[in-house]
C-alpha cells in the first residue's frame, strides 16, 4: 500500500485522470487543491487507487463562523 498526498498525485497523472480514478470530476480536484484539503491518495497492491481527507474532529460549520 502506497499512500501519498492529492497533490503528489495530480503531478504524477493529471487532474483530469485523479478524478477519473477517484470518480469525481476534475473540477472537484481542482477546487480541492485550491482550499489546500488535507487529502490523501491510497494506491492498493492490487492497484485500486482511493482516498481519504484527514480532518479535525470536531470541525466547525461554516455557518456557525458566519452567523458570529
Amino acid at each position: 500500500m502506497n499512500q501519498i498526498t492529492l497533490k503528489e498525485y495530480v503531478k504524477e497523472h493529471g487532474q483530469v485522470r485523479a478524478g477519473a480514478v477517484l470518480g469525481v470530476t476534475q473540477i472537484a480536484i481542482s477546487k480541492a487543491l485550491r482550499a489546500g484539503r488535507e487529502i490523501f491518495v491510497v494506491i492498493s497492491e492490487e492497484g485500486t487507487v482511493s482516498a481519504f481527507e484527514n480532518k479535525a474532529f470536531p470541525s466547525k460549520r461554516r455557518s456557525d463562523e458566519t452567523r458570529a
